[in-house]
């Protein structure tokens, strides 16, 4: 095992008490929020944005933070979910009080983007993101941006970061999977490969939402949090595309680690049943990058973002993006 994995291990051990008391607040305070579109041909992508205070002439650029969904919740319900009397859970209300511009996207067939007769493969959500890039740097006059995948989405943010580096400063890739070997997710999953094949959306409904939070290890995330995903998602319909469970289950791996030129951070819950150590190791050694991280959250299952152990994830995060840079004398 590299000796910076060791090292990293041990300091986020022994940071524990340090990372709990920098919690964000959930207190209820003020954002600034847009709604943009981006076009990738006929199809018009529906893009949300939030930061503390509204853009003024000749201010400082803040850094941006692009988040990017999984396969079965859009946009807003993943990253910007509120919890009523059960604290904060809206990763873009944590990241715009610490001063970045937060973005996200509803990918091609989901949430408020157009649907269409595809599958919304991986390479699509690639070509997704090409687009929303030049929204973005339309309106905060930056050329990258830190880039943040979550399942499937950590698939479709390291395929664009292979496609495009120069866009992305750095890349976190939140219950990623690379072969899918050793996977108890994918391995049940694939039983359903030929229909995924053959049926460009799948059904998806509250039962499979709320599962999402059970299927690994129950207890690590309050039952409210999935009736509150449901209550969110559902209005958007009762299926989804298929293209990103038939690429994890027909396709792996979709990314080649050596072509991931850029500094990354890859975060797996403990409990994750889609992906295991072994596997994500593999790719996180191949990474030819040497400012790169990879961290596993004690007591956190696949949604890591939206569990108890969500903090930790929220300071690893915050501390990866915000490193200095090495002086020289």
């Amino acid at each position: 095992m590299p000796a910076n994995l060791v090292s990293r291990r041990t300091a986020l051990a022994g940071a524990t008490l340090a990372a709990l008391s920098t919690q964000v607040s959930a207190e209820t305070a003020a954002f600034w929020t847009a709604r943009y579109t981006a076009k990738k041909g006929d199809v018009t992508l529906a893009m949300y944005r939030k930061r503390l205070k509204a853009p003024a002439p000749g201010e400082p650029k803040l850094p941006v933070l692009f988040l990017v969904h999984g396969s079965s919740v859009s946009a807003l319900p993943s990253f910007d979910l509120t919890v009523p009397g059960a604290g904060e859970y809206s990763i873009m209300n944590v990241f715009a009080r610490w001063g970045f511009d937060v973005w996200s996207m509803d990918h091609e067939g989901y949430g408020n983007s157009t649907v269409t007769s595809g599958n919304s493969d991986i390479a699509s959500g690639a070509a997704d993101l090409q687009a929303a890039m030049a929204v973005v740097e339309r309106e905060t006059g930056q050329k990258s941006v830190h880039l943040y995948g979550e399942s499937s989405g950590g698939i479709r943010a390291a395929a664009f970061t292979a496609l495009a580096p120069a866009r992305v400063d750095r890349l976190v890739l939140e219950a990623f999977t690379y072969t899918g070997k050793g996977s108890v997710t994918l391995a049940k999953r694939g039983e359903q490969t030929e229909y995924y094949r053959t049926h460009n959306r799948r059904p998806r409904g509250r039962e499979m939402i709320e599962s999402i939070f059970t299927r690994d290890k129950p207890g690590t995330t309050d039952p409210r949090v999935a009736q509150a995903m449901a209550d969110a998602e559902m209005p958007h319909g009762d299926s989804v595309p298929t293209g990103t469970y038939l690429d994890m289950t027909a396709n792996l791996p979709i990314n080649d680690p050596l072509k991931i030129t850029r500094p990354t951070l890859m975060l797996r819950g403990e409990y994750d049943g889609i992906s295991t150590d072994e596997d994500l190791l593999d790719f996180f050694i191949k990474l030819p990058v040497q400012d790169k991280q990879y961290t596993v959250i004690a007591g956190a299952a696949h949604n890591i973002k939206l569990g108890y152990a969500r903090a930790r994830l929220w300071n690893v995060t915050r501390t990866f993006l915000t490193l200095p840079p090495i002086e020289k004398a």
